[in-house]
């Protein structure tokens, strides 16, 4: 009886993409369709149209899947301790002082490799 249940879910949940496609679609052809009116209309139309779209998206399994991903993100990015900014600014200053010291490194060999070609090539 599960698996009967799945079986017309899973369906559904094809048409339901369907409706999401079709309400894409329509929203980049409108768009063309309607290059003429002003461009504000068209971006509410877009907007109204994805947001619509995203409903539709979000009852679907892989939707609700998705819906709990975003929920679980949004838990571990709290618990993220961030840099304060002395932190910030002096591991950006170690950033960059590593890069520009193996930036001369990296071009004091290529110049040096470039000598030796241009003097054994004559």
């Amino acid at each position: 009886m599960e698996s009967k249940a799945d079986r017309s879910s899973s369906s559904f949940d094809a048409v339901k993409w369907l409706v999401v496609f079709v309400l894409i679609a329509a929203g980049v052809v409108g768009n063309q369709y309607f290059n003429a009116e002003s461009l504000l209309y068209r971006v509410l139309a877009l907007v109204a149209l994805a947001l619509v779209a995203a409903f539709v998206a979000l009852q679907t399994e892989r939707g609700r899947r998705f819906a709990t991903l975003l929920k679980e993100a949004r838990v571990e990015i709290r618990k993220v301790v961030w840099p304060t900014r002395p932190e910030l600014i002096q591991t950006t200053a170690i950033v960059v002082v590593f890069v520009l010291v193996v930036a001369l490194m990296l071009w004091g060999m290529d110049s040096l490799i470039s000598w030796l070609v241009s003097g054994v090539i004559g």
